[in-house]
């Protein structure tokens, strides 16, 4: 499914304190494509933890505004990403990144006046 890469040096699996910037992971696609992929954020919902991603061309940048979602464990062996196999629980882990999205654009307004 994915792969971190070297970017995350002796990753723990938390993304949001490890101090490191521009962390990729590598999704090897159903249809056998790699695509390069920054992480925008990790996130709980429902009981369990998600996985925000972006994906990114070959000169690092975001092609489009689409977001990859899946599931996110840490185990022994470190981070793993699973598909989102089920509409509802797609339903429930994209209702909250987009109220994450929502709260971040509130707080940008409130800033900004």
């Amino acid at each position: 499914m994915a792969e971190r890469t070297e970017a995350c040096g002796s990753c723990t699996g938390d993304c949001n304190t490890c101090g490191t910037s521009d962390i990729t992971v590598t999704v090897n696609m159903d249809d056998g494509s790699v695509v390069e992929c920054a992480i925008l954020t990790i996130y709980e919902a429902g009981g369990k933890e998600y996985i925000a991603l972006l994906p990114l061309n070959d000169e690092g940048e975001a092609e489009s505004s689409e977001v990859y979602l899946y599931r996110y464990t840490v185990t022994d062996q470190g981070p793993t990403l699973e598909n989102i196999e089920s509409d509802e629980e797609y339903e429930i882990a994209a209702d909250r990144f987009d109220e994450m999205l929502d709260e971040l654009q509130y707080e940008e307004d409130l800033g900004s006046e």
